[in-house]
Formats: C-alpha cells, sequence, structure tokens
C-alpha cells in the first residue's frame, strides 16, 4: 500500500505553499551540474507539512513522512512501500532500487520531518539515494535543520538551496477563513488579532478561527469583528495558568 501525503483542500495556495512548491521545481529544473536537494524548514505548525502534501500532488512527487523509531532499514522500506516496489533484503540493496526507481519514473522525492533522520545518523542513506539517482528531492524539517546538518559536509554541500517558511499573514488567514469558516464571515480586524495571537502559526489560526466560527453560528451572526468578539480568549497554544485558591 502506497503512502499518500495528507489531504489538501485547497485551491488557492498559501504563501507557505507557494514557497515549498517553488523550492521542488527549482530542484527539478536546474540544469544538470548543480546539486539537486532542497531544504524547506521552519517552526512547527507554520504548514510545511500541508505545503509538502501540496507539492506532491502537483509534480506527483513520492512522499514519505519520518516517524521517529524509523532506522535507516525503516526508512528505506517506507520509500520503497511508497513506491509500489517489494523491498530487497539488505539494505545495499534497497538503496539501489530506490535510486533505480527515481531514474526510471523520473519523479521527485519529498522527505518529511527529517529530523528524525538527523538524530538517528541516517542521513548519508539519503545522500546516497541522491548520488545513484540525481534526482530532485526536497527535505522538509524545523527550524534547526540546516545548522543540524552541517555535521555531515558531503551532504550538506550537495543542497541547492535552503527555503525558510514564513509565519502566517493577514493574507493567509483571509483564505482559511473562506476554506473553513462557512457560515460566518470573520472580518479583517478580528482576522488580525488571530494572526497577532496565533504567532504566525498556520495551525493555530485554524484553531482561532473554528472557535470564532462556532461562536459565531451560536450566535447566528452572519458576520463578525473584533468589536463582537470583544476580550474573549483566543488560543495561543500556551496552557492557562492554574488558578490556586
Amino acid at each position: 500500500m502506497t503512502q499518500m501525503p495528507p489531504a489538501v483542500n485547497t485551491i488557492a495556495p498559501l504563501s507557505n505553499v507557494t514557497l515549498c512548491t517553488s523550492a521542488l521545481e527549482r530542484a527539478m529544473n536546474r540544469p544538470g551540474h548543480l546539486p539537486g536537494m532542497i531544504s524547506f524548514y521552519g517552526p512547527s505548525g507554520w504548514g510545511k507539512t500541508s505545503a509538502a502534501a501540496y507539492s506532491a500532488n502537483m509534480h506527483q512527487a513520492y512522499y514519505v513522512e519520518c516517524k521517529s523509531s524509523w532506522t535507516k532499514k525503516a526508512l528505506l522500506i517506507a520509500m520503497l512501500t511508497e513506491m509500489g516496489v517489494m523491498p530487497a533484503p539488505t539494505i545495499y540493496q534497497m538503496t539501489d532500487q530506490v535510486a533505480e526507481q527515481l531514474v526510471l519514473s523520473g519523479r521527485p522525492l519529498i522527505i518529511d520531518e527529517f529530523d528524525h533522520i538527523v538524530q538517528k545518523n541516517a542521513v548519508e542513506i539519503v545522500r546516497d539515494v541522491y548520488e545513484g539517482s540525481n534526482a530532485p528531492i526536497l527535505l522538509i524539517g524545523e527550524e534547526r535543520l540546516e545548522g543540524n546538518l552541517r555535521r555531515w559536509e558531503r551532504f550538506h554541500n550537495r543542497m541547492l538551496d535552503w527555503v525558510p517558511a514564513q509565519p502566517a499573514s493577514l493574507k493567509d488567514a483571509r483564505h482559511l477563513c473562506q476554506l473553513y469558516c462557512t457560515k460566518s464571515h470573520i472580518e479583517d480586524d478580528l482576522l488580525e488579532r488571530i494572526v497577532e495571537f496565533s504567532k504566525g502559526a498556520a495551525r493555530r489560526i485554524c484553531v482561532n478561527l473554528n472557535i470564532v466560527h462556532d461562536f459565531a453560528c451560536r450566535k447566528h451572526m452572519e458576520r463578525i469583528n473584533a468589536s463582537e468578539w470583544g476580550r474573549k480568549q483566543l488560543y495561543t497554544g500556551e496552557a492557562p495558568r492554574r488558578r490556586v485558591f
């Protein structure tokens, strides 16, 4: 069974979707003498996985989301499962299988949550796959990914570019509102407050949109602005302080 990227309920891409897709396209369309790996990195909750899913669907990329428990062998098996190829018995053979399939298919590879592979000291397997295929490979990781990869100079200097994810903007919040707030419209002044409280994290913006939208629906409000919302609590990602009496 192939591993499918998360479903994307979007038509007009968000800012980070555009950045991620453009990064993959640069790797796909690069001159042959340039390296073909690109990193898209940033804090958790900024929509990197959604951006990777959009890019994978657009360009028919093989998509693998790494797990914290994965070893080198587990990573290769996941890649081959995504490719629909029966894994060979050894790591050496599986590495060649992955590289061969990338060459034969002409498709790019996206590896999400790549930090787990860095922590397991398994990055050289990905370099071996790249060297054997010269395929475009997009690595998705957290904010410190670039610094952590400097330990592997031969890997680090094969990167075509490092693309930082950006915090969600008011424009992004408007788009998310159109997608998920179908029964009540949230005005820009309240969206601006939501973006501020969410600290640019698209995931938190979605949580806050849901909170405000549910409130507006319960009150039978077709539109809601900052004044009507008042001083009611918005989600910041932090647990409330305990009150001891």
